[in-house]
């Protein structure tokens, strides 16, 4: 599959020329508009990077694992799947990361390891998304975004739970 990118961009501009398309010119202008849009954009995620690793410096989201998880426990949630559905709605690399210590200590079949695949499967990285197209196309007020979302995420972790349970 190394030749696939290689294949695809000589496609892309033999095609151009044949339709006597100035591919050079198209090229520099898709360029210049994503460095633009790349800086509309950057202010907001370094934002919820920034916020994201004071939370995790601080000892924040090690604090809230640990108030949360009598209630999760009670739900029914394994306690090693709580740090990533915390992390999940903000950070896709970070939430994966944890899935993968999921999966090494728990194995990848287990309970928590199943959950913790559909949690990943099924969920969004909420303020991630909103903070980057909000923040591309200006929008200050997300209005009803926000609580429609994070509801979304709440559900894909009950239901997660649930369809582990019934079908695996």
């Amino acid at each position: 599959m190394d030749f696939a990118m290689p294949v695809f961009a000589t496609v892309i501009v033999i095609f151009g020329l044949v339709r006597r398309v100035p591919v050079f010119d198209c090229f520099t202008r898709g360029v210049l508009e994503g460095v633009a849009v790349l800086r509309q954009i950057a202010p907001s995620v370094m934002g919820l990077v920034f916020a994201v690793q004071l939370l995790q410096s601080g000892g924040a989201v090690d604090f809230i694992c640990q108030a949360v998880t009598p209630l999760a426990d009670a739900l029914g949630f394994p306690a090693e799947v709580v740090p990533m559905m915390l992390l999940r709605p903000v950070s896709g690399s970070g939430s994966t990361a944890l899935l993968v210590s999921v999966f090494e200590k728990c194995g990848a079949d287990s309970f928590a390891g199943r959950v913790a695949s559909v949690i990943a499967g099924s969920s969004e990285t909420t303020f991630y998304a909103v903070a980057m197209y909000y923040g591309c196309i200006g929008v200050t007020k997300t209005r009803h975004t926000l609580p429609a979302a994070i509801a979304a995420d709440l559900t894909a972790f009950v239901v997660s739970v649930v369809t582990v349970r019934l079908f695996l």
